[in-house]
């Protein structure tokens, strides 16, 4: 693909995702399937669309004062019991493995759900090693703090919105529960150690079922994601993080989880 076509699809989806509320500056987690988006920019520009080329449309559109946030989540470590933060793979999509990639990444340290980070305060994420991973101290957490926003292309919340579960964990919902799995960690320094880690999983006892795309819909009825659904145009929809936890938080106040964020086995 020449230059000319490569800037010119960056423009569209820059563009795009503005449209959708990303904005300069932003510290925004992104979730994403890019199957659709890929097939879509080659049906409109008439030959193969890069991963990289929507990595790149991304960064542009934040600029030198953005930072964006990927998803390096990997479960081995709760079955095989091993991680090495600098080898082992994301299981989220061939954009969080470009995004792990890059030279200046940040890697945050949980063994499950560790997150690429680049751009101007990526500093911040620097030595993140939560214990749990939606704890207070995790990348969940600054995110919260920094008032960031969670964008998602392609996806559902349910098979994207793992943000719901740092709300969740905030308020030690009765349907899940702490589990340690422990197991070999290579850290940053390339020393291999015997750690332990947490997770606030689903008590599967009760038949506890993630079930959060009834809260996808009541989000978009009120007017907090901007954008595309995940099946309309380029898919990308934007919240700001501190209205998602807001949200979450009073639906779990009120009694009501289980009407938007779970559903039990019967």
């Amino acid at each position: 693909m020449n230059r000319g076509n490569v800037e010119r699809i960056i423009d569209d989806l820059r563009c795009n995702w503005s449209r959708c509320g990303l904005v300069e500056g932003d510290v925004v987690l992104v979730h994403s399937s890019l199957k659709k988006l890929l097939n879509l920019l080659k049906e409109r520009y008439k030959e193969a669309v890069t991963p990289e080329i929507v990595y790149a449309s991304l960064m542009s559109t934040l600029g030198s004062e953005g930072t964006l946030l990927l998803p390096l989540f990997n479960f081995e470590f709760t079955s095989k019991g091993y991680f090495n933060i600098y080898e082992t793979p994301s299981q989220m999509g061939v954009l969080t493995e470009i995004g792990r990639m890059k030279k200046d990444s940040v890697r945050t340290g949980h063994p499950v759900y560790s997150f690429s980070v680049v751009g101007k305060l990526s500093y911040l994420f620097k030595g993140i090693d939560n214990v749990s991973g939606y704890g207070s101290d995790s990348p969940f957490s600054k995110l919260h703090e920094m008032n960031g926003k969670v964008a998602v292309i392609g996806l559902t919340d349910r098979n994207s919105m793992t943000s719901y579960h740092y709300v969740e964990e905030r308020n030690l919902v009765e349907y899940r529960y702490f589990k340690d799995f422990t197991g070999t960690y290579i850290d940053a320094n390339h020393v291999k150690k015997i750690k332990t880690y947490k997770l606030f999983v689903r008590d599967l006892q009760k038949g506890v079922r993630a079930d959060m795309n009834r809260m996808m819909d009541y989000l978009w009825s009120i007017g907090a994601y901007k954008g595309d659904r995940h099946d309309e145009g380029y898919g990308m929809r934007t919240i700001e993080f501190k209205d998602l936890y807001c949200e979450t938080d009073r639906i779990i106040k009120s009694g009501r989880a289980i009407d938007y964020l779970y559903s039990l086995d019967r």
